[in-house]
């Protein structure tokens, strides 16, 4: 085991204890009223039962799957870790998911408490509590894959399965088996996103009919039962479904990455042990600049809202500069071949995340003419508005698709020199593109839309 492996586990220990550290603060914060305590109250108690009962159905299909996984395995026809591997992710998936959904239903009301006396402190406690969720992310996924990788490593000579192959041949199966363990965190995404996404999306549905056209009270009024369940399900599908969604991304990049590298590097042991850690090694770099972009995010008072929006860019657009930076010196420093051309590709993928996303914000933000044009058509009824949204959402689609055939294209550019090594280069790409490398700040972003709202 290389020593500057370690430094992956030290970086998901940090981000959890720093997950932990942000909770602490946040839950110093008042929660305001009566009122505003007896709202957030049933707000949680709403998220928990709905979780409780996901989790009852979500336990029972594991339970049966991993069965069935475990009798292939007895068998012969699995590694018989997959099992394992398959619960494993699972539980650290829905771990994830949970530990946000939490402190996101703790933080709303002091976030509306907290923006009573300044808009810098309700941006605060709002961000550093979505903070948790992308801290608790990234620090789960790294520890679990870092730990089993550990364990692998060292076990690999007295497992069968393993020690009857090559060293270079062993690392290989050993990463291509922690590709397992996404069949769980998978599973456990899609349990959490499509049955709370399809719980929020009606919840929110039936408010609107219920309240604004039915009663005509005003849109998330209290006075409106059905707002309860929409503020649910926005935990639910939104905070702790993405969670889970989001865990499973970032799991499943740096895994394949790791595989990829194990397999574009089969000729040299030592350069290949190399090219599986880098990937941990620039995750685990990441959650410290992401650490540091997360202090970085406050905003002035009276504060327009492209300004509020600069301000929470302003963390996440440093750390992805400074992930930027620390991937050339890593990638170099480990003496992996075509270093330069590795590290552009991740360049080439934060760069286009950076392209989609500011053009989604174009295509959605109510302060961008798209918005405002669609806006506009809906004063002459339903219909025009639903043609002229559809039409829209058609439209948006161009700018990230010819982002990603032009990223891909760059990437083949530099790694021509080995088909191997260009898919590995080419998954960099990908890493940079969703800013997995940074997530914790990204994370925590996405998490504070939900915890404001």
């Amino acid at each position: 085991m290389e020593p500057f492996f370690y430094f992956v586990p030290f970086a998901a220990l940090t981000s959890l204890g720093f997950a932990y550290y942000f909770f602490k603060k946040m839950m110093q914060e008042s929660e305001g009223t009566d009122q505003m305590k007896s709202i957030a109250q049933f707000v949680r108690e709403g998220a928990m039962s709905y979780l409780k009962q996901q989790y009852k159905v979500v336990i029972k299909v594991f339970l049966i799957i991993a069965l069935i996984l475990g009798t292939m395995a007895y068998f012969g026809v699995l590694n018989p870790l997959v099992p394992f591997a398959f619960l494993s992710g699972g539980f650290f998936a829905g771990l994830a998911g949970f530990l946000g959904m939490k402190a996101a239903t703790l933080a709303s009301a002091r976030t509306a408490n907290a923006a009573k006396r300044s808009l810098n402190d309700g941006l605060r406690v709002a961000f550093r509590s979505g903070a948790v969720m992308g801290l608790v992310v990234v620090g789960l996924a790294l520890f679990d894959i870092s730990m089993w990788y550990m364990a692998l490593t060292l076990l690999a000579e007295r497992i069968a399965f393993f020690a009857e192959h090559t060293e270079a041949g062993r690392t290989l199966v050993i990463t291509t088996t922690l590709l397992t363990f996404g069949i769980g965190v998978s599973l456990q995404a899609l349990f959490a996103r499509v049955g709370g996404g399809i719980y929020t999306k009606a919840a929110d549905v039936g408010a609107d009919l219920v309240g604004k056209v039915e009663a005509g009270i005003p849109e998330d009024d209290p006075r409106n039962p059905a707002t309860i369940a929409d503020n649910v399900g926005d935990n639910v599908g939104d905070v702790a479904g993405m969670g889970t969604d989001l865990y499973e991304s970032y799991y499943m990049a740096i895994l394949a990455a790791t595989a990829l590298g194990a397999a574009a590097f089969m000729g040299c042991p030592e350069m290949q042990l190399r090219a599986v850690v880098a990937p941990m090694l620039i995750a685990a770099a990441g959650i410290f600049l992401s650490i540091l972009g997360i202090f970085l995010v406050r905003a002035k008072e009276n504060a327009s809202m492209k300004q509020l929006m600069a301000s929470l860019n302003r963390g996440t657009n440093l750390s992805a500069i400074l992930i930027t930076i620390s991937t050339f010196v890593i990638l170099y420093l480990l003496g992996i071949p075509n270093w330069w051309g590795v590290s552009l590709a991740v360049v080439f993928g934060l760069i286009a995340g950076l392209v989609i996303g500011k053009g989604t914000e174009y295509f959605t933000s109510s302060i961008y003419r798209p918005t405002q044009k669609l806006a506009e058509s809906a004063k002459t009824g339903p219909a025009t508005v639903i043609i002229s949204g559809i039409g829209l959402g058609l439209v948006s689609t161009i700018i990230p698709i010819l982002t990603i055939v032009i990223t891909i294209t760059l990437s083949y550019l530099c790694h021509s020199i080995r088909y191997q090594q260009w898919f590995f280069g080419c998954w960099k790409s990908k890493y940079g593109s969703l800013r997995h490398w940074y997530c914790g700040c990204g994370y925590a972003l996405n998490a504070w839309h939900y915890i404001s709202n």
